[in-house]
């Protein structure tokens, strides 16, 4: 599919948008070779050959309150984008996820009649359902990776394209298994309980206190546990004990668990694609929380569960994200032979048989190039 090299114009505002930003471009290079990118991402898009305008560590904020705090700021970041494209007249805008963000940026720039595509779409269908006339209004192409938001959106007017989800494609390790549990000094046939606090400095300051407490809990009952946390890029955590071993490599750190307990979020669905039992939980600022749960409109906050229509997996959020919950919910998840474990186990293939066949990025851009 070779055409005339082409400028895109990419907006991703937090780190899952950078690594979905960076495969497609290099997905779009496979049949634009020539083409160039610009515009707002992290260090895997900047790596993928995008020049980088705004970086996600200035641009990943969350909560309600936290986002007041920045108004100032995230203003000018949108006016200085605004002109930005009107000066780079790119071929196309590439919105992706970051919906607080991108969907008014759309409003904004939708009068310089550049083609706008939207890939990780807004999950309004959770809350602020309004948001769907925007889309319809200011959005020119919908590309989706979640199984049931197809069928959400086209019953409200809005065409999408359903591609996959990009946990579907096989990931080269550079480690291995063996590796990791040498790395560490873990032993293969103890459990290791896997801590997965968030993606941003937010949730893991929310997270992590109650997480120290509930490893220390439920060492208490199983001595021979091993704890490794997971911490995202441009994420600290302070006071980790020694006895809990930190790593960078999601999936690799899956590769080895027993359970683990996940910040709600995208690492829920890659849990459920390593076939991982899971405690899902969330905090957030009294304020962001009462907003939430006005305005919220599903039963379940954790992909697993959204995507069963079932619920999989627990969820502790705001006031019962207690030490108590999360030790009685995580302990029989470590143990191989208990019906807790067994049947959320069951239910995640029904999950990955959903999320479709590897080709995500790949899908995602010739549909992009061929709109």
């Amino acid at each position: 599919m070779q055409s005339q090299p082409k400028k895109y114009f990419l907006i991703a505002g937090e780190s899952s948008g950078d690594l979905h930003g960076a495969n497609l471009i290099k997905a779009i290079k496979s049949f634009e070779i020539n083409s160039s990118f610009m515009g707002h991402g992290g260090d895997k898009m900047l790596d993928a050959g995008m020049e980088i305008y705004e970086h996600t560590s200035n641009l990943n904020i969350m909560g309600f309150s936290e986002i007041i705090t920045h108004l100032p700021r995230m203003f000018r970041i949108m006016e200085k984008t605004k002109e930005l494209i009107k000066e780079k007249a790119p071929d196309k805008i590439i919105l992706i996820d970051y919906p607080g963000f991108n969907l008014r940026l759309a409003k904004k720039i939708k009068h310089l009649k550049i083609p706008i595509t939207y890939f990780i779409l807004p999950q309004i269908w959770a809350w602020n359902q309004k948001r769907i006339n925007l889309m319809k209004k200011y959005i020119d192409q919908s590309i989706s990776i979640i199984p049931f938001e197809k069928n959400w959106f086209e019953l409200r007017g809005l065409p999408v394209k359903y591609v996959g989800h990009p946990f579907s494609e096989p990931i080269s390790q550079n480690e291995t298994k063996k590796d990791l549990l040498a790395k560490h000094g873990f032993n293969k046939s103890d459990p290791i309980l896997i801590l997965l606090p968030g993606s941003r400095q937010q949730e893991v300051e929310k997270h992590w206190p109650v997480f120290i407490k509930t490893v220390s809990d439920v060492k208490k009952r199983i001595s021979n546990l091993q704890v490794l946390v997971i911490c995202a890029p441009n994420i600290k955590i302070n006071k980790i004990p020694n006895h809990i071993r930190t790593e960078s490599n999601t999936r690799l750190a899956l590769s080895v668990a027993s359970a683990a307990i996940v910040s709600s979020g995208t690492a829920t669905l890659e849990c459920a694609v390593e076939n991982i039992p899971i405690v899902v939980c969330y905090k957030m600022s009294v304020y962001s929380w009462f907003i939430v749960k006005t305005l919220a409109k599903q039963k379940y906050i954790s992909l697993v569960n959204l995507i069963a229509n079932d619920n999989v997996v627990k969820e502790f959020l705001q006031y019962n994200l207690t030490t108590s919950n999360l030790s009685n919910a995580i302990i029989p998840l470590l143990d191989k032979q208990n019906n807790s474990r067994l049947n959320i186990l069951k239910k995640y293939k029904k999950i990955r048989d959903l999320l479709g066949k590897p080709g995500v990025y790949n899908r995602a851009a010739k549909h992009i190039l061929e709109k």
